[in-house]
């Protein structure tokens, strides 16, 4: 064995991203390449009356303006997550179809062009004609009609969620806490727009596309179109940032190619910055209430969680608010129920740590209040709510670590000698707070068999193929290792090919399952190559390994050995047997959806914060955490992935909202010069330990996935550190200086 996995391994891939020679899904030089741009409704709600295009054929370089009377009618496809296998639409809409406007931004015409300037520029010129009608596009408007649907976040999860006696643990209580949050919407801004090129050659299609999951594409596309999945080749090694604005398939994908196919040259779509706003969903704005009952000794007797969202005209869409919320603490009464809205906004969709996100802030800055109330230090009421068992199904955890999360994080943080009184710790001009929440995101098994190929050369070299596709989080980076681990050789012997739909199988690496399922499947290819190589060794007369038992014969570097040092290499016996390669398929199969175990990856997370006491600005200092993500395959991409997750947590908390107007019925700030993110001055010190556990339920590996886990609890900490620093408690996100500048100590006179 390479002892590959578990080591610090830089990024394989690293070269080519700083060189420039990798290549994105808008790079790709195509002879006789047209450009497009999507037209969008300006208005939230009503109907298209007229389309003149007579000033934007005028212009020169002008392939085609389609509206739609130019384009076909598509099928309609049910929303399914990508993460299933299975044909993935961002909402079940489709555009251009008719004339009725859903939301703002909804495409009503694409101009092809020549050029990218010249299609900007000719898309400008469109006039478009529209008979409003009134638009819905906030909770306030809708709050009377909300309704209670049945199921959410792409149809696979129950919109209500219920145990024990809720009447009976509140009697039980006491104390109670009883809080309501409120969210913003918060919008994708990865730095590469959602962009697609489209090729047809004959009746064959080919896709250069960003995203997530490449057969989710194909699956998608020829579903619309009513094609055969084998017409569609898809394409996508690099990916310049996603986190679930590219796991479902947006509408501009298939319009990309309905454009190609009707001026029957290449086109390539790049969405713009503001259109980024309208054509990728978002998460939606949402109320969260908790209520929490508790005996004098911090043990919770009963917890409600209710959520109200806006969805779209047409999907019952909602991030679960209260999927690991529901788990991480032994309450024996739990409600948890979804209502929805109905507005005039696109289908919202998957942002990093959806429905944790926000889900498990509530239940967090809930339990801090709790702790206050009770004068239970937060850590300590927190352990004494841990449970072994999944409080939903009695299942035992398939792995755990939340209790050493907690006691090595606050060690690491410092977190004991804490002075609990909030508002009394100063510096100069600062009042400085700490805070800390429990972080927790489920392990899902949504997917379909995963596979790979694996094939060995005779100079002990290898190339391993999957249809996955690397978008920053360093996937390419942990299979080559754990190929180079499976194989027995050298990490730089082995390359890895992906990013292409002709390769074998693989799901949509999101939702944290990325490492852990198609690992598995090259892990299996590559162990399958080396039982061969070992096999025909033990088989062949002329090895010095021939008879040896097969269980004690180990392999490193490419070299097949056993205790005694006897062996010989793979291309030694390659070219004995005259063998030009060796090659074996691996695959794997998630564990059923009923396996009989809790399925979480559990962390904890501390912050420190400085709020000036004048202005209201906050400023965090440092943060902490530690996480139990299962077997550990590169700590060094591991901590890179929790740490831009921690840093998004307190962007959330602290930066991004996006603003509607509802007079408009379309998005104040959309653009990044008014959409805060954070940047490098913002970064606090941050810290993260890695708390390993074995897991025998999640695959061969034990990995669980670190992806999303990062900002959960983050943006929790920080706000239970503002209420610690200013006496202060805010329940809206982003928290902004208006927020405190009436809670602040009055200057000295």
């Amino acid at each position: 064995m390479s002892g590959a996995v578990g080591r610090e391994v830089a990024r394989v891939d690293g070269r080519e991203k700083v060189t420039g020679t990798a290549r994105y899904s808008g790079e790709f030089a195509l002879p006789d390449l047209a450009y497009a741009q999507i037209v969008g409704a300006r208005v939230a709600s009503g109907r298209v009356t007229s389309i003149d295009t007579t000033a934007a054929e005028e212009a020169g370089g002008v392939a085609a303006i389609l509206t739609r009377s130019d384009l076909p009618r598509v099928a309609r496809v049910p929303l399914v997550p990508s993460l299933l296998g299975a044909p993935a639409p961002g909402e079940t809409f489709f555009p251009m179809q008719d004339d009725v406007v859903h939301y703002a931004g909804q495409p009503v015409a694409i101009v092809v062009a020549d050029s990218l300037e010249q299609a900007q520029h000719v898309a400008s010129l469109v006039q478009v004609e529209y008979a409003e009608t009134p638009s819905v596009t906030v909770i306030e408007q809708g709050r009377a009609d909300a309704y209670e649907p049945e199921k959410i976040f792409g149809g696979f999860m129950p919109a209500q969620l219920r145990r024990g006696n809720l009447e009976e643990g509140f009697s039980a209580a006491d104390v109670h806490v009883d809080t309501t949050f409120r969210f913003s919407p918060n919008h994708h801004n990865a730095l590469e727009p959602l962009t697609t090129t489209a090729v047809w050659e004959g009746d064959r299609l080919t896709l250069y596309d960003s995203c997530q999951g490449i057969k989710a594409v194909q699956l998608t596309v020829a579903a619309l179109l009513g094609l055969s999945p084998s017409k569609i080749r898809v394409l996508t090694r690099f990916v310049g940032g996603a986190f679930g604005s590219k796991a479902m398939v947006w509408p501009h994908v298939t319009l990309a190619a309905l454009a190609a196919r009707h001026v029957r040259r290449p086109v390539r779509l790049t969405v713009t910055r503001e259109q980024m706003f309208t054509s990728c969903g978002h998460r939606e704005e949402q109320e969260q209430q908790v209520r929490l009952g508790a005996r004098r000794d911090g043990t919770i007797t009963a917890i409600r969680h209710h959520k109200i969202s806006v969805t779209s005209p047409f999907d019952d869409w909602a991030e679960p608010a209260f999927g690991a919320a529901s788990q991480v603490y032994a309450s024996p009464a739990f409600e948890g129920v979804h209502r929805l809205v109905r507005g005039n906004t696109m289908t919202p969709t998957f942002t990093r740590g959806p429905g944790e996100s926000a889900g498990m802030f509530s239940l967090e800055c809930a339990m801090d209040e709790l702790a206050c109330e009770l004068g239970i230090d937060p850590v300590e009421l927190r352990m004494r709510n841990l449970t072994d068992v999944d409080p939903n199904t009695g299942h035992p955890w398939s792995s755990g670590g939340l209790a050493e999360c907690l006691r090595r994080g606050a060690q690491r943080f410092g977190w004991d000698g804490r002075d609990p009184r909030p508002g009394v710790r100063r510096e100069g001009n600062r009042l400085i707070g700490t805070g800390m929440a429990v972080a927790a995101y489920p392990v899902a098994f949504f997917m379909r068999t995963q596979r790979a190929r694996a094939r060995l050369y005779p100079d002990c070299t290898a190339v391993v193929s999957t249809a996955a596709q690397e978008f920053g989080t360093g996937m390419t980076t942990v299979l080559t290792q754990v190929a180079a681990d499976g194989l027995g050789i050298d990490l730089e012997d082995v390359r890895l090919d992906y990013g292409d739909t002709d390769m074998p199988t693989a799901g949509s690496p999101v939702g944290s399952n990325g490492a852990m399922m198609v690992s598995a499947a090259v892990h299996d290819a590559a162990i399958a190559v080396r039982d061969q190589m070992v096999a025909a060794a033990v088989g062949d007369p002329r090895s010095p390994l021939h008879g040896a038992d097969t269980a004690g014969i180990t392999v490193t570097g490419g070299r097949m050995s056993v205790a005694d040092g006897t062996g010989e290499t793979y291309g030694d016996l390659m070219e004995r047997q005259m063998m030009n390669d060796a090659e074996a398929v691996g695959s794997w199969d998630p564990p059923p959806l009923d396996t009989p175990h809790g399925l979480l990856t559990f962390g904890a997370q501390f912050a420190e914060v400085a709020v000036d006491a004048d202005l209201g600005l906050v400023r965090v200092r440092r943060m902490t955490a530690a996480f139990a993500p299962g077997r550990v395959l590169n700590p060094m991409t591991a901590r890179s992935q929790l740490m831009g997750g921690m840093l998004w947590g307190m962007s959330q908390a602290l930066l991004e909202g996006t603003r509607m107007d509802t007079g408009l019925g379309r998005w104040a700030n959309a653009s990044l010069g008014d959409y805060l993110v954070p940047v490098n001055a913002d970064a606090p010190d941050i810290e993260i330990e890695l708390v390993e556990v074995d897991d025998q339920v999640t695959g061969p590996l034990g990995v669980k996935g670190v992806g999303e886990i990062g900002q959960v609890g983050s943006g929790g900490a920080i706000a239970n550190a503002v209420h610690h620093a200013t006496g202060h408690r805010v329940r809206e996100l982003p928290i902004s200086a208006e927020h405190l500048l009436a809670h602040l100590p009055v200057p000295d006179a």
